[in-house]
């Protein structure tokens, strides 16, 4: 998938750095916070966990927004980043499967201020559509078609078993929603112009176990050739 710039003329930008775009707002967010108004590739690579050569190079797919000698302007460089992105605007979601991560997600401030709105909790289950989560009443998942024509939702983000998750998928892609994030342990078949971002956080703990374990071996190793 390639990404596309809000300008009249569009750039390619790689995956891998619109990946990484996100990072990079993450940290100017928080030096600005800190109340931080310029910076150099330096200083950002390093609150952003990057090196600072590919922090330059990711940048100037974006344009030339740094000043020789002085560096970034923080507030003007995560502007210009998060109207990239797109989150500038205001995107309306919609998450189906209110259980324990449903309702983490829900309560999750952060969609908010990143520039996104849930505008509706969906479950399959009668039990769950009398509650109320972060102030969203939860419906019927039968509701989906009619309430992404009505706020017209962008992006839908399963949260439901895996036996369940490709059935939400094909009603989201029915109801015209393309933009999916699927935190169900499965993969996900869509048609062509329809983007899946897959969370898996048992992979993800599975990835630092791995470290874990060469790390307690490289340690065994040293102290056994130490004794």
């Amino acid at each position: 998938m390639t990404a596309r710039t809000s300008n009249d003329t569009a750039r390619d930008i790689p995956e891998a750095t619109v990946a990484r775009l996100p990072i990079y707002l993450r940290a100017l967010i928080t030096l600005a916070e800190d109340s931080i108004e310029t910076c150099s590739s330096e200083e950002l690579a390093t609150a952003a966990g990057v090196n600072s050569a590919k922090l330059r190079k990711d940048l100037s797919y974006l344009g030339s927004y740094g000043t020789r000698g002085v560096g970034y302007d923080v507030e003007y460089l995560r502007y210009q980043i998060a109207r990239e992105i797109g989150v500038t605007q205001d995107w309306p979601v919609v998450i189906v499967g209110i259980g324990n991560l449903g309702h983490a997600l829900a309560n999750y401030s952060g969609f908010r201020s990143r520039g996104f709105r849930v505008v509706a909790l969906l479950d399959a289950d009668p039990d769950r559509h009398d509650e109320v989560v972060a102030g969203v009443d939860v419906r019927p998942f039968d509701e989906l078609e009619e309430i992404a024509a009505e706020h017209g939702v962008a992006i839908g983000v399963i949260a439901t078993p895996a036996l369940a998750a490709q059935d939400v998928a094909d009603r989201m892609v029915t109801a015209g929603i393309a933009s999916i994030l699927n935190f169900a342990p499965t993969v996900l078949s869509v048609p062509d112009g329809v983007d899946v971002r897959k969370v898996d956080l048992s992979i993800e703990l599975q990835i630092l176990a791995f470290h874990v374990q060469r790390k307690t071996a490289a340690s065994a190793l040293a102290q056994e050739n130490s004794a």
